[in-house]
């Protein structure tokens, strides 16, 4: 498993990691064949759960909406929490669409930065402190050549799985290239989301790397 580098102190950037929001997987690309059948079925408890800490973020995001218009800030177990959601998002997706076998702890640790639970999975965010009063009236403008250049990643990231489906029942491993690839769209959305959502006045790279 690779190590993982050192995370920025909250507040800073570095050059190593730029981008306050950073998502990874660590996981080796050795795949039974018989999960792709049946990890989906597998992972339904924690889809449900994912789905209503979704709702939950959406409540909190207008929560912080306000807290912002009027303090210029998030405050910070708002931002913990809804880091946590994106975080367990994250680890459940990743097991339900076979790109690791280790099933996804039950965690809701509210933290910006990656607790660790999950040694597979990593979703970390950088607190901003003062963010911007007047951009989220507008992010969502914005973003909108995101949200195109998302439409058509979506598109390409659904034929991948069902590319990755049939990789796995013929060989047992996940071709690298391809999980790469879904890692890389899903990072690319979740910064896409952590912008709109508040978490940081950064505008997001049009970019599927790392970093």
């Amino acid at each position: 498993m690779p190590s993982r580098e050192p995370l920025p102190e909250e507040g800073t950037m570095s050059l190593a990691t730029p981008y306050p929001t950073q998502l990874e997987l660590h996981a080796p690309p050795r795949i039974a064949r018989w999960r792709p059948l049946a990890q989906w079925f597998l992972a339904i408890p924690h889809l449900l759960i994912a789905y209503a800490l979704g709702a939950l973020r959406e409540v909190l995001t207008l929560v912080a909406f306000f807290a912002v218009l009027f303090t210029r800030r998030v405050p910070r177990p708002l931002f913990d929490a809804i880091a946590m959601t994106f975080r367990y998002e994250w680890r459940v997706a990743s097991y339900a669409l076979f790109l690791r076998e280790d099933y996804p702890p039950f965690d809701f640790r509210a933290t910006a930065t990656d607790d660790g639970v999950d040694s597979h999975t990593l979703v970390t965010f950088t607190y901003p402190g003062n963010v911007s009063r007047w951009q989220p009236l507008v992010k969502w403008l914005l973003a909108l050549p995101h949200y195109v250049v998302l439409f058509a990643l979506g598109i390409a990231a659904t034929a991948v799985v069902i590319a990755g489906f049939f990789a796995v029942l013929i060989t047992g491993a996940y071709p690298q290239a391809l999980r790469g690839f879904l890692v890389g769209v899903y990072r690319y959305n979740l910064r896409v989301q952590a912008y709109v959502g508040l978490l940081t006045d950064a505008y997001p790279p049009f970019s599927l790397q790392a970093g």
